[in-house]
C-alpha cells in the first residue's frame, strides 16, 4: 500500500472537478478524498496498491479534467489507515 497527496492547480474549482474525480475513483480500488483549498488549488489524497493509485492518477490526467490542470504536485504520504471509499471532503 502507498499513499499519495496531489495538489492540482489551474481551472480546478467551480467546474465539477471534485465530482468528476470521485466518479473516476469508482473504477479503481483506492481510498481517499478530494477537496478544494482556499488558495484555489484542489488537494487529492489516495491510498491503495502502487499500480492502482498510478492508474487512477493517470486516468484523471487522461480525462476531460486534464485540460483544466495547469500544474500537478505529488508527494508520498503514509497510506490512509481507516479510510473507506473515496469521498469529497469539505
Amino acid at each position: 500500500m502507498i499513499g499519495k497527496q496531489i495538489f492540482y492547480e489551474g481551472r480546478v474549482q467551480g467546474v465539477g472537478f471534485r465530482y468528476s474525480v470521485r466518479q473516476i475513483a469508482k473504477g479503481f480500488e483506492i481510498v481517499g478524498s478530494v477537496k478544494n483549498l482556499p488558495d484555489g488549488r484542489v488537494e487529492l489524497q489516495a491510498s491503495g496498491e502502487d499500480d492502482e493509485v498510478a492508474a487512477f492518477l493517470q486516468a484523471i490526467r487522461d480525462s476531460e479534467l486534464g485540460s483544466l490542470i495547469r500544474n500537478e504536485t505529488a508527494h508520498e504520504t503514509t497510506p490512509l489507515a481507516n479510510a473507506r471509499g473515496f469521498e469529497i471532503a469539505f
